[in-house]
């Protein structure tokens, strides 16, 4: 439980920081921050997720890089195939969730879902390999601070989304950090 709260924690701190960083711009963010999720008691992880989407949401206008868009669906891929496999209601599952997304709609949609299943396909094909491509292709967006831990959000809300993050995929979230130069710490892990 003090892994979310870290993150929660985290999380509204880079809110803060984008706040300050965008000025008059953020005019939404004060409302998404005070609709009881950043506060919420417990820091349940259905909350933590809703806030990590809040917080991403508040940077749309920020995260339409190509570079952003690709690691994203690198580190999507990474996550849902974190055990070593991704049967295809998983595969339905994690798209529909990529789809869903408010930021990653800045992208179409046959983009994303390429995209996503290229890697998702070379991870089932030859693991080892797949994952050095995909981390490779998260580390583009290093070079943007925002960008990169925008990226490990979007890896933490896909993982979250059923409740639960499972320890392989903290443990490619965790890699994830290192090839983006963000500590893993900042997430609590």
């Amino acid at each position: 439980m003090a892994m979310w709260d870290r993150i929660k924690d985290q999380a509204k701190g880079l809110q803060q920081q984008a706040q300050g960083a965008r000025g008059p711009a953020g005019q939404r963010q004060p409302g998404t921050g005070g609709s009881g999720v950043s506060g919420g008691s417990g820091g349940s992880k259905e909350k933590l997720v809703g806030l990590l989407k809040s917080q991403l949401g508040s940077l749309k206008t920020e995260l339409k890089s190509g570079a952003y868009r690709d690691a994203s669906m690198a580190m999507c891929a990474l996550v849902a195939a974190a055990d070593g496999s991704v049967d295809p209601a998983e595969r339905h599952h994690v798209e529909n969730l990529i789809l869903q997304n408010d930021v990653l709609q800045n992208f179409p949609p046959e983009q994303l879902r390429q995209r996503f299943n290229k890697h998702v396909d070379q991870l089932m094909f030859n693991f080892q390999q797949g994952k050095a491509d995909a981390m490779q292709e998260i580390a583009k967006a290093a070079k943007k601070p925002v960008e990169a831990k925008a990226v490990v959000q979007t890896g933490f809300v896909i993982a979250g989304a059923d409740g639960y993050i499972a320890p392989a995929e903290a443990q490619v979230l965790r890699e994830a950090c290192t090839a983006l130069g963000v500590s893993p710490q900042e997430f609590g892990l």
